[in-house]
């Protein structure tokens, strides 16, 4: 059996619109960055000094692919802009550190480009620092390179001579249960709701996470719901999915236990109807193979009759259809 086969994953992973229609909230990705990032530089952004940058960054040699998301900075005490790259990842690519290097020059190449001649030829000039980062939610562990000397031959000869970078990796299947409901905020909602889980764990994860949603805004907790529409809800089979988009579009923050309550009631639903699908499935099955044992049973009284008649093992094969190596047991039980 598959990993992730009878537990709550869809034939295709919605991620990429789920985590990228939430992080172009920056209160959500700020969020993002001061819930799990433990470094000085981040509790120095302000989120007024946060912009989404709307520009795409395409590789053509990756086919085409452009960057998920970046975001433009400035810290508060020194006024540094500095960018964050993020990538979203639902399957490893052992590739990342190399494809995330591309995707920062043609972010350095643009703002070198667009910066006047003067500016850029004096001795003053700095290209912004780039923070790259990466967003799994993959049910294996992240296996990739986590520095991008890592992906050059024999790096540990040419210690100092060799360019480098770590990039922030947030691997959502890693963090405790303990952890994302400790931090009770939206994000960590989230991850606890995109971890691999099985069908009737959903309602479970829910109700731990009921006193966070009851603090949520309007907002954020539209942010929970479009979640639950874009990765939950294709998990279901279609005639269910309906039913769920009333129920999250007549939900509100105060009346959150009547949103996992009806929640509960579709998902029992659908697996007694999984249930009782699957019984009728066994009878059908038990009915057609008893129609087969019975025909195989009639085939061999046949050959068990040509036998004791004395007609030859070739003859019976052809009336039959049964094979010469099962005439043959036949023939020796006759004999016993």
């Amino acid at each position: 059996m598959p990993e992730n086969e009878g537990q709550l994953r869809p034939p295709y992973h919605p991620h990429d619109k789920g985590y990228r229609q939430l992080l172009s909230d920056k209160r959500v990705f700020l969020e993002l960055l001061k819930t799990f990032v433990r470094e000085t530089w981040v509790e120095a952004i302000d989120e007024k000094d946060l912009i989404l940058v709307n520009k795409s960054y395409v590789l053509q040699d990756f086919s085409e692919k452009e960057a998920d998301i970046v975001y433009r900075l400035k810290t508060k005490d020194r006024n540094v802009i500095f960018y964050v790259l993020l990538e979203l990842q639902s399957t490893i690519d052992y590739l990342i550190p190399f494809r995330l290097l591309l995707y920062m020059v043609e972010i350095w190449r643009e703002i070198y480009t667009n910066t006047p001649q003067h500016e850029r030829e004096s001795k003053h000039f700095r290209l912004p620092p780039i923070i790259p980062a990466v967003l799994y939610n993959g049910a294996g562990s992240w296996t990739a390179a986590l520095s991008f000397k890592e992906m050059l031959d024999s790096y540990q000869d040419f210690s100092g001579h060799l360019l480098d970078f770590h990039y922030l990796l947030f691997d959502v299947n890693r963090y405790s249960e303990e952890e994302l409901i400790r931090a009770a905020n939206l994000i960590a909602g989230v991850f606890l709701l995109d971890q691999k889980m099985r069908p009737e764990e959903l309602v479970g994860r829910l109700q731990k996470l009921a006193g966070v949603l009851r603090r949520l805004t309007p907002d954020e907790f539209r942010h929970i719901t479009s979640w639950l529409k874009n990765v939950v809800k294709p998990r279901m089979p279609e005639d269910f999915r309906k039913k769920v988009d009333r129920i999250l579009d007549a939900s509100n923050p105060w009346e959150v236990e009547r949103m996992i309550y009806n929640l509960e009631l579709t998902l029992e639903e659908m697996q007694q109807q999984a249930l009782l699908k699957g019984l009728k499935e066994g009878e059908q099955k038990g009915k057609l193979e008893g129609k087969l044992e019975g025909k195989l049973e009639g085939k061999r009284e046949v050959a068990r009759n040509l036998l004791l008649l004395n007609v030859d093992i070739e003859t019976i094969v052809k009336a039959t259809g049964l094979t010469p190596d099962e005439i043959a047991v036949l023939k020796k039980q006759l004999e016993q």
